[in-house]
């Protein structure tokens, strides 16, 4: 996984020529940190094919205010620089590739 920064997110994310899936977290979020492990499967799994990054919602605030993120830990599925689903919470590996496979 890739670290996401408001300032890398133009060039890592909307000019990106694979789907992205990015990790909205932050440091004191105890649900982020079991969302961590299997983005890191999926990134692993799909090396090539998707981009997998982290953004840390205290230290990236423009592009968590432009998201209207308001609750963590948050994963937006981008496709052509656009958002094209997110989902809230923690949830199983299998839900985030059921909301990947339709990208690929």
């Amino acid at each position: 996984m890739i670290e996401i920064t408001d300032s890398t997110f133009e060039e890592l994310v909307l000019k990106s020529d694979k789907p992205v899936i990015i990790d909205l977290w932050a440091e004191w979020c105890g649900p982020c940190r079991m969302v961590g492990p299997p983005l890191s499967e999926i990134s692993e799994d799909y090396d090539g094919k998707v981009v997998v990054g982290k953004l840390d919602v205290d230290a990236n605030p423009a592009t968590t205010m432009k998201y209207g993120i308001r609750n963590i830990p948050t994963v937006l599925f981008f496709k052509n620089g656009e958002l094209v689903d997110k989902q809230v919470g923690a949830v199983p590996k299998g839900h985030y590739l059921t909301k990947l496979e339709p990208l690929l």
